[in-house]
């Protein structure tokens, strides 16, 4: 009896399944040395107003976070410092509140002249963080979102995250939707990010010594052995 039930609470889980599902699941951005994030220390940085890309972390690959077969991303982590009482009330005073997070999917120009600039294809939904601080969240996506081959992930930060470890080697950087000229952090609540589906921003620069702390769920699409 015990063994004929085992046998159905396995058969009915793989019924769960979706049709087409791959047994796959990629953590894209997972290799790399781990790393502390910076607050509450001093400097106390956050990603604050931004859609970036990390280009590299120390110890993993280059691009981790291009898309080199068609899947669906369907979750993502990211691991939160815990700012103190003052530098919370810096971060909503100066970049809004509550802090939050979302996934974009961004696809790059293919010219040399438009390699910097990235066109927004989609977004998740957003996510508030103000109840994580100090712990590493999961959010699963409402809805899965389409990635194709030479699309590239991103996180967006529409008000503040402190989702950033810093003072790293130069091995480590990342890149944002900042014009060549605007790198500095913005001191206000000026609009970095991007939030509008086929909005182009280039993405003039890059920061080194720097990681931001996010993984993505990605499950590439099964290769089909047999011709239709």
């Amino acid at each position: 009896m015990v063994r004929k039930l085992l046998l159905i609470v396995i058969f009915g889980g793989a019924l769960a399944l979706p049709s087409g599902a791959s047994a796959r699941i990629v953590e894209l951005g997972s290799q790399g040395q781990a790393v502390k994030p910076s607050c509450p220390g001093d400097p106390c940085e956050a990603a604050v107003r931004v859609t970036a890309i990390q280009g590299r972390a120390a110890g993993g690959p280059k691009n981790p976070y291009y898309i080199r077969r068609d899947g669906s991303l369907v979750a993502f982590t990211v691991t939160l410092s815990r700012p103190n009482a003052e530098q919370i009330e810096f971060f909503n005073e100066n970049f809004g509140t509550p802090p939050e997070v979302q996934l974009s999917v961004l696809r790059r120009g293919d010219t040399r002249q438009t390699r910097l600039n990235y066109r927004l294809l989609a977004q998740s939904e957003t996510f508030a963080v103000d109840d994580y601080l100090g712990s590493s969240p999961t959010f699963v996506l409402e809805q899965p979102l389409r990635v194709r081959r030479g699309n590239w992930v991103g996180i967006t930060v529409g008000t503040w995250a402190p989702m950033f470890a810093n003072n790293l080697g130069r091995a480590e950087w990342w890149r944002s939707s900042r014009a060549r000229r605007s790198c500095e952090p913005p001191r206000s609540l000026t609009q970095f990010s991007m939030d509008d589906t086929g909005q182009v921003s280039v993405f003039g620069c890059t920061y080194h010594g720097a990681r931001l702390l996010y993984t993505v769920t990605y499950i590439p699409d099964n290769r089909p052995t047999t011709e239709q």
